[in-house]
């Protein structure tokens, strides 16, 4: 173990002599598992794409398209005011707008026939329909969506802006200020993920009760959309993984570019 240390030390050129070992360490294992994260993220992500054309090509049994599949669960549960659109947006994709009262769908999923169609198109309208029965969950969600996006862009502003108002002020505490505010919105960011996330498989057991009682697929066409729905889970809780591991190694270079400029000083 401490021949990795000081491989890395050796590898900084004095860059990390005044970083303790359990730091240089703990960003060493996170590192690491950040490399077998993304990995196995990759295989998942190749492996859900498959999965999208495979089913893509599967003419789903009631011979609707994604567009007629939303319309008509929105219809049934009393969302006719809920507009269906068509979205080339990579940012968006197919999702639910609670702002907008819009649920987006891919050119693929508004035009194909498919199961593909058939489970983004059902599942994406059943986050509309947790939306108007005001589930505690969706509303919280609806609130605070900004974080989720804001959080992982903020921090490295956020440490920036803070070093310049140290140089232009003369002082030392606006960088450690604005460096925790910046973590502290990230990690928001990902707590609010694991809500997304748990709104999300709500909404894929309600598409499935709907698709069931309405006689929109047939049984083997249901447990297609399980599958994709659980593809779609492990992608990302895969992608949470992977921004906590982020948010520790942005912590642990803090902590050793601390221990650095402690070291430098004295």
């Amino acid at each position: 173990m401490s021949e990795f240390i000081n491989a890395v030390r050796s590898a900084a050129e004095g860059g990390l002599d005044g970083v303790s070992d359990a730091v240089i360490l703990a960003m060493g294992v996170v590192c690491g598992l950040l490399i077998i994260v993304s990995i196995f993220a990759l295989g998942v992500s190749i492996f859900l794409a498959i999965s999208y054309v495979r089913y893509n090509k599967k003419q789903n049994s009631c011979g609707r398209t994604g567009e007629e599949i939303a319309r008509t669960i929105l219809d049934i549960n009393g969302l006719g005011k809920i507009k269906v659109s068509k979205t080339g947006s990579i940012l968006f994709g197919n999702s639910y707008s609670h702002y907008f009262k819009k649920v987006r769908l891919r050119r693929l999923t508004w035009k194909k026939q498919s199961v593909t169609s058939l489970a983004m198109a059902a599942q994406k309208s059943a986050l509309a329909v947790l939306d108007k029965e005001n589930d505690a969950d969706m509303r919280t969600r609806v609130r605070l969506t900004p974080l989720i996006y804001f959080g992982p862009i903020a921090f490295v502003p956020m440490v920036v802006m803070g070093v310049l108002l140290d140089v232009l002020l003369s002082t030392g505490f606006c960088g450690i200020l604005f460096t925790v505010l910046g973590l502290g919105f990230y990690l928001l960011s990902f707590v609010m993920s694991i809500l997304v996330l748990k709104t999300e498989k709500k909404a894929q057991e309600r598409a499935y009760e709907i698709m069931k009682e309405e006689g929109l697929a047939t049984e083997e066409e249901l447990e297609s959309c399980k599958k994709l729905f659980r593809l779609y889970n492990i992608e990302y809780i895969n992608d949470m993984v992977i921004a906590l591991l982020e948010l520790i190694y942005r912590v642990l270079q803090i902590i050793a570019y601390a221990q650095n400029s402690s070291s430098s000083s004295n």
